[in-house]
């Protein structure tokens, strides 16, 4: 059981962090549309905020603990990269990622976002499915 506390606080600490951004901004916690927003230069002082507490909190918590965590990626650079600029256009395609659907647009019953969020997940396990015949 203690295994699942890391993951438990973490998904605790999204959610109070995208409350307090809507609640006190008026803003949805989009890393898509906050990064997008920060390019185009709109309201850079609180976005960049956001983008950097993004940058800084595994800094903190290898502070905090000693070490980052274990982490093995068994791709290639150039499939992470076609990866990420897919991620991108799938993005831009679905009018946001999946932090500002699952978390703030099921929270606000967003029509859209109950339909984004099935997409990205039927997406995920048809993936997960077809990968794991090939293993």
């Amino acid at each position: 059981m203690t295994a699942y506390w890391p993951s438990l606080f973490g998904g605790m600490l999204l959610g109070v962090s995208a409350m307090i951004l809507l609640l006190v901004n008026g803003r949805i916690a989009g890393i898509s549309g906050i990064v997008g927003r920060l390019l185009g230069g709109q309201q850079v002082v609180t976005n960049a905020a956001f983008v950097i507490g993004l940058v800084l909190g595994p800094l903190i918590y290898a502070a905090a603990f000693g070490a980052l965590p274990d982490v093995t990626i068994a791709a290639s650079w150039p499939v992470l990269v076609l990866a990420g600029l897919l991620v991108g256009v799938g993005t831009r395609m679905g009018s946001g990622c999946t932090s500002g659907h699952g978390i703030l647009g099921l929270a606000r019953f967003s029509p859209r976002s109950m339909a984004a969020t099935a997409t990205f997940l039927a997406a995920g396990v048809a993936t997960a499915t077809i990968l794991g015949f090939f293993r």
